[in-house]
């Protein structure tokens, strides 16, 4: 996949771009806002890779102004600013994820590549299946082989995490970021209560288990993983 970096600081720039060439990717990479708005607008890239904090034009107005040009490629937000405010700022103005630093590159790989797999804007999907389960984003309702399935808010977002990352390990700290927007580990077992009741909806009464627990590792959803 191709892939543009915008980031300032030169060590940073250049340990980012090694891990992502070596996994694979092809990368631009540049450290002003200027020479990110000029090649996203130039060239086809999978995703963009947006320091918030970078010389001239600022991340934040970079993805701002593709938005407002109609360049639709997926942005994360890589940066240091990583509050709830700031972490809004980004999305609204049109960021599809955000890693706070320091950050594990692990992580930003697995999130480079689950943007890479997002469906173009137009042909968003508005309902998730998964074996006998499905979701409809539009309606907020969910059902299990034709039966109703009455969730709490927070349980929703839950599944609706799980299912848009069918068959992949979904880590703790995954889930702690992107369903309960916390970045740090509160040390409670919030996911654990919340797992506990989601599998008892989803899973107690059916044939096939589809939430499971994978031991030191996280969770995965899938039929027959």
């Amino acid at each position: 996949m191709k892939i543009l970096l915008l980031e300032d600081d030169a060590t940073t720039r250049a340990h980012i771009q090694r891990s992502l060439e070596a996994a694979g990717h092809v990368v631009d990479a540049c450290a002003e806002g200027r020479d990110a708005i000029f090649h996203a607008t130039g060239a086809a890239y999978g995703v963009l890779i947006v320091d918030r904090m970078v010389p001239g034009v600022d991340g934040l107005s970079v993805v701002k102004a593709l938005r407002i040009s109609g360049v639709t490629t997926p942005a994360l937000f890589l940066t240091a600013m990583g509050g709830v405010e700031d972490r809004v700022e980004g999305l609204e103005a049109g960021g599809d994820d955000y890693l706070v630093k320091p950050f594990a590159m692990t992580e930003l790989l697995a999130r480079v590549a689950a943007l890479g797999r997002r469906p173009p804007i137009s042909e968003t999907t508005t309902k998730l299946c998964v074996a006998d389960l499905e979701m409809d984003l539009i309606k907020r309702t969910v059902a299990r082989a034709g039966q109703r399935i009455e969730l709490q808010a927070q349980e929703f977002k839950l599944l609706e995490y799980l299912m848009r990352h069918e068959g992949q390990v979904v880590t703790r700290t995954m889930l702690l970021e992107n369903v309960w927007s916390f970045h740090f580990d509160p040390q409670t077992n919030v996911i654990e209560s919340h797992m506990s009741r989601l599998r008892a909806k989803v899973d107690r009464g059916f044939g096939t288990e589809l939430i499971q627990t994978l031991r030191g590792s996280g969770y995965r959803l899938g039929a027959g993983v």
